[in-house]
């Protein structure tokens, strides 16, 4: 007698294709979350020149001219201060607001809600360069996408929404 050879079992069955658009999504997230952290972090730099400003606005005459040695006029000194306080403040001001917004924007992507805010965050992202402007790039790809846009608004449409009379 011949033993016969089992037969060959079928292949098992194949997973189903990862969600290209839900990955790209969560990746997006996670590196809003990341830039928004750094911009916020890197908004304080400007507060060694808010420092200098503030110093020179409530110094007395202890600021010299380093040509001739004589303190320097109080109007330039008042105007030099006036200048080192406001524009660290804005760009502070302007740093915490854009790192705030991207994580913002970034739980809306978790969330796959609120599509425009995420779309002009993105726009407003390519700002802050290099790195808000390569992730401005890509979310704005990604969100022109067809399907991540269904995505959204099918996410937008409560599942119990009332029928109108």
């Amino acid at each position: 007698m011949t033993a016969t050879p089992s037969p060959i079992p079928p292949p098992a069955p194949s997973p189903p294709p990862p969600d290209r658009d839900a990955e790209h999504l969560r990746l997006l997230a996670i590196f809003h979350y990341v830039v928004g952290g750094l911009s916020i972090v890197l908004a304080f730099c400007p507060s060694i020149y808010l420092v200098m400003g503030l110093a020179m606005l409530f110094a007395g005459d202890e600021f010299k001219d380093a040509n001739t040695g004589e303190p320097m006029p109080r109007e330039a000194q008042l105007a030099f201060g006036f200048v080192l306080t406001l524009l660290p403040l804005i760009f502070m001001i302007a740093g915490w607001t854009l790192g705030g917004l991207l994580i913002a924007a970034g739980r809306f992507l978790q969330e796959q809600r609120r599509w425009l805010f995420c779309m002009i965050v993105a726009a407003a992202s390519c700002l802050f360069m290099p790195l808000g402007t390569v992730l401005g790039v890509f979310t704005i790809i990604v969100l022109n996408r067809d399907t991540v846009r269904a995505r959204f608004n099918h996410a937008a449409t409560p599942a119990t929404a009332p029928q109108g009379r």
